[in-house]
């Protein structure tokens, strides 16, 4: 599949950096855990994206490529193209893409906020927890609608809000301690900004989308198959790297022995599991 040309341009450079950079590597590294790590909510959203034969596919922050290569399967008289702001990710996406024999298929280092997308280019636009991080989301899910032709089809992967997320709460508390820390970012970019219904279904009405639904999503969420792993997956993700920078040595020591301890305790036979919710959105370009 021929992958679209164009001007990359970016609204957000610091987050660019970072998805390109320190973010982007990490999940690259853990692409395995990660792609496990909510496997029972992406068999759910699979089954929501309802794609089929002939569609065409955009798949916004893509990622290392796990749902676009899951609609290339599904759309074989089709296409799917998956998006991202992170080079490394991409090149993860398209390696393993090809060891499958994926013909159907293209990457494309972009920001869906600002793309120059072909209008009515596609069928359906998906995105798997992708979709949170925008700094102006009605402006970008109206950027998606124009890539969609009249009727076609959006469906979202979001996490509920936070206080419902132990895998983010529970991390958090555990490398706190005692201590008080920073309140996390309420507002802006942020993974859940699309959390609230409300406020989520406000943003694709005022973008263009009609016919907006939502379905829970109670499924535990995998960070490796021991303690050990999970540490180290845990650690490189921004909000814990973000967390330890405010401490100093012994501060982080301790708090890294917490966390380690936390995700001990959270160890099963099915590996170190946290209790997680999330939303399936779907809607319509009207």
């Amino acid at each position: 599949m021929a992958e679209p040309q164009g001007a990359r341009a970016v609204v957000n450079a610091q987050q660019a950096a970072e998805w390109d950079g320190p973010a982007g590597a990490h999940r690259t590294r853990y692409a395995a855990v990660f792609d496990a790590e909510a496997r029972p909510h992406n068999e759910r959203f699979r089954a929501a994206t309802g794609v089929t034969q002939r569609d065409r596919v955009l798949d916004i922050g893509c990622g290392t490529g796990q749902s676009t290569r899951d609609a290339a399967r599904a759309a074989t008289a089709g296409s799917a193209l998956g998006i991202d702001l992170s080079a490394q990710m991409l090149e993860h996406a398209r390696r393993i893409s090809r060891e499958e024999g994926l013909t159907n298929i293209g990457f494309e280092q972009a920001d869906a906020q600002v793309h120059r997308f072909p209008a009515d280019g596609f069928d359906v636009a998906i995105s798997k927890f992708g979709s949170m991080f925008f700094d102006d989301p009605v402006a970008a899910f109206g950027n998606v609608r124009h890539a969609l032709r009249p009727g076609g089809r959006l469906v979202l992967m979001v996490w509920q809000a936070r206080a419902l997320n132990a895998w983010s709460t529970t991390i958090r508390e555990a490398i706190a301690g005692d201590a008080e820390l920073p309140p996390p970012t309420a507002t802006g970019p942020n993974p859940f900004s699309l959390g609230d219904p409300a406020v989520a279904g406000g943003i694709l009405a005022a973008a263009g989308f009609t016919e907006v639904t939502f379905t829970d999503v109670g499924e535990p969420v995998y960070y490796g198959p021991d303690a050990a792993v999970a540490l180290d997956v845990v650690s490189g993700v921004r909000s814990t790297r973000d967390l330890l920078a405010g401490m100093d040595t012994g501060q982080a020591e301790e708090a890294v022995a917490r966390l380690r301890a936390t995700l001990a305790a959270h160890q099963t036979g099915d590996g170190v599991l946290f209790d997680a919710r999330t939303w399936i959105i779907a809607a319509r370009r009207s």
